[in-house]
């Protein structure tokens, strides 16, 4: 559980300054007045306490007791973020409809799941609070029970596999606009080959070689690309007696190749939050057997996924100063 009060999710900066230098709250206590007002005014909720806020870039997460029970709040100032957080909140909606563990949006009394605040003063019967200096765009969800997915535990590591199965045959079959969330256009040996020439900082030139040479005798996937989550790790996974209980956080939802998802969940599954480091091979192995268990890779994602792999794998590699092991992983 992150800590009581106001901290950062991963940046190693001051949270009291990042508060007021991103939001214009001079204090936790202003922010949490802030969010109780908006929750009465526009979600027609009563805020019994905020317990714990969390700064992420240009992102904030509030989490409050009400009469409604346990609440996450959260609200990004990324104007040009907007229009894929209302997208992607309608997106959770419709997955929850459809059994998926996510946290479904609680509409607001306007009968939206999701809101712009434009003002900097909010308005009550008894009072004028200042709101947040910027424009913002605000949601709240249901707390969801569940503690972060612990990798040591393979149990859970598979029902996490299973789950991002379930998700992707879901997102498959959800019909909804899919204009607004990023797309893969190119194909995969295009993308990769460009990175290699491109962007490749050479800090694992053993598996460099080893992915070139892999790229240059496979064809390309013969798969469809769909929406994926993008961001499956421990993080956004919770879990209870080894089972998943909830996936949070669709806001990075892209259109890619699913395959290329579970590479990428296996290679940061074991993240969580300023614990960044690689995954084991063993837990990487349960990911991958729980996610078969319900969807087994065809035989052109099965070339593909060690590629995909050990490419996500260079990707993830921060720099010369790589404390964590992020090169040797490979």
């Amino acid at each position: 559980m992150l800590p009581l009060g106001l901290s950062m999710l991963w940046e190693s900066v001051e949270p009291e300054a990042a508060l007021e230098e991103r939001f214009g709250f001079n204090s936790f206590g202003a922010a949490t007045h802030w969010v109780s007002a908006v929750l009465e005014q526009t979600w027609g909720l009563t805020a019994l306490e905020c317990s714990r806020m969390a700064i992420s870039d240009q992102n904030a997460i509030v989490w409050v007791a009400s009469d409604r029970g346990g609440l996450v709040v959260k609200w990004s100032r990324a104007t040009e973020r907007f229009e894929n957080l209302e997208a992607s909140t309608r997106l959770l909606s419709a997955l929850a409809a459809q059994g998926v563990p996510v946290p479904s949006p609680i509409t607001s009394l306007n009968g939206l799941d999701r809101e712009t605040l434009l003002v900097r003063e909010t308005l009550l019967a008894w009072e004028t609070l200042e709101g947040p200096s910027c424009a913002v765009s605000f949601t709240v969800l249901p707390e969801l029970a569940g503690d972060w997915l612990d990798v040591q535990d393979h149990a859970a590591v598979r029902s996490a596999g299973a789950c991002l199965a379930e998700i992707h045959r879901t997102l498959g079959a959800t019909h909804v606009d899919g204009s607004v969330f990023s797309s893969r256009s190119t194909g995969l040996k295009e993308r990769i080959g460009g990175w290699l020439e491109n962007f490749d900082r050479g800090f694992a030139p053993e598996a460099t070689r080893r992915l070139v040479d892999l790229l240059a005798r496979v064809p390309e996937l013969d798969d469809q690309t769909q929406l994926v989550h993008n961001d499956f790790r421990a993080a956004n996974i919770l879990t209870r007696n080894s089972q998943t209980t909830g996936v949070l956080d669709f806001d990075d939802v892209v259109i890619d190749h699913r395959v290329s998802d579970l590479a990428k969940a296996s290679v940061y599954l074991g993240t969580l939050f300023t614990d960044w480091r690689p995954t084991p091979i063993a837990v990487r192995q349960s990911l991958r057997a729980g996610y078969e268990s319900v969807r087994p890779l065809s035989r052109s994602e099965t070339e593909w996924f060690e590629i995909l792999e050990l490419w996500h794998g260079l990707m993830a590699i921060p720099g010369e100063n790589d404390t964590a092991g992020w090169a040797s992983a490979l």
